[in-house]
């Protein structure tokens, strides 16, 4: 079943399509000292995936090979845990972490750190420099409980700039997301908001909890706990002035991580909540 309608606020085309739920494969669990994996990247050259927990873990990242074995414990000496929610790589296999969780829309030290690749092969890594950053638009903290839409759990690097996807949480969801846009260089800054766009207007279905773009920048994942919206066919970072397209999983849990694999294939993790997930599964788009 397809269906499409222009979305005003963005210019964007959204189509809704379905895929089997036989196309989210199950590759393995996650080791079971991994209860709360917020973000992934992946290394082809190495196959293994590097992840990371939010709020109240350690500020400690996780190698994880292709047989769901933890192959490396690194602990990021000079970075703190207040709520990481996501992880990133550039092309040159740098590693950035996200701690921008905001629930509650109070932080005033939102921040993204850059781990360098050569620290990835210590037991005990130092974070080369720290991003800092604010949400200009953002003036009370927190704000009304209908202007809560400064939470992050996704974001990626591309082309020497972070971009972040906005969780809403405000009261009468209605699927509104932003798209911010931060230099990657050491210091503070504001973020720059570029775009925004709707998912739907059911927040347990359409909460943004992840995002990635592919290897070769043309195409941009968001996930949610069962559907991916993908980005296409934009222009330079104009990510929702391409067309937008949003892929039922059929498939409900604590989604919380997506990454692209290869161009085609993304992989994605989920929480064990109720005996329910707790593994990296693999999707390959249509």
């Amino acid at each position: 079943m397809k269906k499409s309608f222009i979305i005003a606020t963005s210019l964007v085309l959204l189509a809704c399509q379905q895929q089997s739920d036989s196309d989210l494969k199950t590759l393995y669990a996650l080791p079971k000292k991994l209860k709360e994996v917020s973000g992934i990247t992946y290394f082809p050259e190495t196959n293994l995936i590097y992840t990371l927990e939010d709020s109240g873990n350690k500020n400690e990242i996780y190698a994880i090979n292709s047989e769901g074995k933890l192959d490396k414990t690194i602990t990021i000496t000079n970075a703190q845990n207040a709520d990481w929610e996501d992880i990133t790589r550039d092309k040159k296999g740098n590693i950035y972490i996200g701690d921008f969780g905001n629930n509650d829309n109070k932080r005033q030290d939102l921040c993204i750190y850059k781990v360098s690749k050569g620290e990835l092969n210590k037991e005990r890594a130092v974070s080369e420099y720290k991003v800092s950053f604010s949400y200009p638009e953002q003036t009370e903290f927190p704000p009304k409980k209908k202007e809560l839409f400064y939470d992050v759990e996704g974001f990626f690097e591309y082309q020497n700039y972070f971009y972040l996807f906005t969780k809403n949480r405000s009261k009468g969801f209605d699927g509104t997301a932003f798209i911010y846009k931060i230099l990657n260089a050491p210091g503070t800054q504001k973020a720059v908001k570029i775009g925004e766009f709707k998912t739907c207007s059911n927040y347990n279905h359409c909460a943004i909890t992840s995002a990635t773009i592919s290897p070769d920048g043309k195409k941009a994942a968001l996930l949610s706990h069962d559907k991916i919206v993908l980005f296409k066919d934009f222009k330079d970072d104009s990510f929702n002035n391409g067309s937008q397209t949003e892929i039922a999983l059929n498939h409900f849990s604590q989604k919380e991580a997506i990454v692209f694999k290869d161009d085609d294939t993304l992989l994605i993790t989920d929480e064990k909540t109720n005996n329910i997930g707790g593994n990296v599964y693999e999707f390959k788009l249509q």
